[in-house]
């Protein structure tokens, strides 16, 4: 079959979209089917892909760079015309979300929309207008788009219930989680990281990979690993990730005089992040604002134990006391699972062993892509 991807946000931004979009158009072009991406253009950067089709944008410099699509293109408008798509999904319900509904209808194809976001979470993004405006507009115009489509994908069974509250009525509404890209996270080299930072065999390393901005909670976790470090001398702290509020990290650091202990590596490629999970020996996260955390489910797949805080997103991926633990938004909660963890070697190869096995056996791209295909290929009977 042949399907059409439209979203706002895809490569090279290092966002769960794009990872969303890449593992999908994988995995369904190794099984014979044709995927053709339409996406804003990124200055400076060039597909490799030649089923890659650009609409005009506006760079957004506003906490982190963001080219926002003009939802309008002769070029592309002409493209379409000659596509004989089977399937539109679109990844988002604004900007070329609607562009994508246009196209499905005239073309009576299938609407796939999946509800990748908590926009209300997203909201401080937005310059100049109030949050609160933001956020209204969002949920209302995402509801009244997603009871349009034909069929509704959430990443996580917790984000269906919570936008069947907000007033999704669509009875097509079903949960799909991202699939890991195995091929990236084959033969990693566990001392290639520790090494080039410094952290000894004998020392415990808690990992963090995420965006560094707000709606991460990114604060809260720090300053309770902070407590957690000073507690033990021979734990050291890694977050990979960029984002807006790297510079009140360092701040934070310096004024607790642990710059030798806390190591901000920056933004880490797709290539080499198995080695980062491989250094790590547990796995940190403080977000509320994850509709699936898709390094979560890589953490888990390299073997990381977690300690993250209880919310949407995590409550699907980690089963407590098996894999991680799932615990409140609380300092003195949160360091102490984390300081559980850190004592006991047998139970963090418990953990360990229990994520590997349930990574591979509901979260590979192999499995995710079967269930997206089913979808399709039931809207298409009908």
């Amino acid at each position: 079959m042949k399907i059409g991807i439209f979203t706002n946000n895809y490569l090279p931004n290092p966002y769960g979209v794009t990872g969303s979009i890449e593992s999908f158009r994988q995995e369904l072009e190794s099984r014979g089917h044709e995927v053709f991406i339409f996406a804003p253009h990124n200055k400076g950067y060039i597909d490799c892909n030649p089923n890659v089709y650009r609409y005009p944008s506006v760079d957004l410099e506003y906490k982190i760079s963001f080219p926002l699509p003009i939802p309008y293109s002769r070029r592309i408008n002409r493209i379409l015309e000659k596509l004989d798509l089977d399937i539109i999904h679109t990844q988002h319900h604004d900007l070329l979300g609607k562009v994508a509904r246009k196209w499905a209808r005239k073309k009576k194809v299938p609407l796939v929309f999946t509800w990748h976001t908590f926009y209300d979470k997203y909201a401080h993004f937005v310059p100049v207008i109030p949050n609160i405006l933001v956020v209204k507009w969002s949920i209302v115009s995402s509801v009244k788009y997603a009871n349009q489509c034909d069929q509704v994908i959430v990443p996580t069974r917790s984000v269906g219930e919570i936008i069947r509250g907000w007033g999704v009525v669509n009875k097509n509404l079903i949960d799909i989680q991202t699939g890991i890209e195995e091929k990236l996270y084959q033969n990693p080299d566990r001392n290639k990281i520790r090494d080039k930072f410094g952290v000894k065999e004998n020392e415990t390393l808690l990992l963090l990979v995420s965006r560094i901005s707000t709606e991460k909670n990114i604060i809260f976790l720090f300053n309770t690993v902070i407590n957690v470090l000073k507690q033990n001398k021979n734990v050291k702290f890694l977050v990979a990730g960029e984002g807006h509020l790297i510079p009140e990290l360092e701040k934070i650091t310096a004024e607790n005089k642990l710059e030798d202990r806390i190591i901000l590596a920056g933004i880490v490629s797709k290539e080499k992040l198995k080695d980062y999970y491989a250094a790590g020996d547990i796995f940190v996260y403080g977000s509320k604002s994850e509709t699936q955390g898709m390094v979560l489910t890589e953490a888990m797949y390299m073997g990381l134990p977690i300690v993250a805080v209880k919310s949407t997103g995590a409550i699907d991926i980690i089963e407590e006391d098996k894999t991680g633990f799932l615990v409140p938004e609380d300092a003195g909660e949160f360091a102490r699972a984390v300081q559980k963890l850190i004592n006991d070697k047998n139970l963090r190869r418990q953990f360990s062993e229990a994520a590997k096995k349930i990574a591979r056996e509901k979260y590979t791209a192999k499995v995710c892509g079967e269930k997206m295909l089913e979808v399709y290929n039931k809207l298409l009977k009908k």
